[in-house]
């Protein structure tokens, strides 16, 4: 199974925290599954962070490291993602997860999140 996870579960997931399910965990972990994160939550980790926002435990240059180890591929956006995020209906006003969602529809793939707002799109949850 594909997997696209989403920022907050994404942090949660580096935290160690127990607000990720099991299930979540497991999906994560499962070696036959393939785990995306997108450039986009790259993109919100950097501008919380230097907003002062958001701390993680390891520093932001040893995410790379972090995915490589733990086997996550970084999922770039293209035309076809864009392409959909502008046909979304307005269920959900973040951007960074519009994008995701797209990114979801456009390739299949599962999400990883605890935003209920995903629900309301034609998309995979894994909760």
């Amino acid at each position: 199974m594909n997997i696209i996870i989403d920022t907050h579960a994404l942090i949660w997931y580096i935290e160690g925290e127990k607000k990720l399910s099991k299930t979540a965990i497991s999906a994560i972990e499962n070696q036959n599954n393939q785990v995306f994160v997108s450039k986009v939550s790259l993109w919100e980790l950097a501008i919380k962070i230097s907003l002062g926002k958001l701390q993680i435990s390891i520093g932001f240059d040893d995410l790379e490291k972090f995915f490589f180890e733990n086997g996550f591929t970084i999922l770039d956006y293209n035309f076809d993602h864009l392409a959909i995020l502008l046909t979304l209906q307005y269920h959900h006003s973040d951007p960074f997860d519009r994008l995701i969602i797209a990114q979801s529809i456009s390739n299949k793939y599962h999400i990883v999140t605890r935003d209920n707002k995903f629900r309301k799109y034609d998309v995979a949850i894994i909760w």
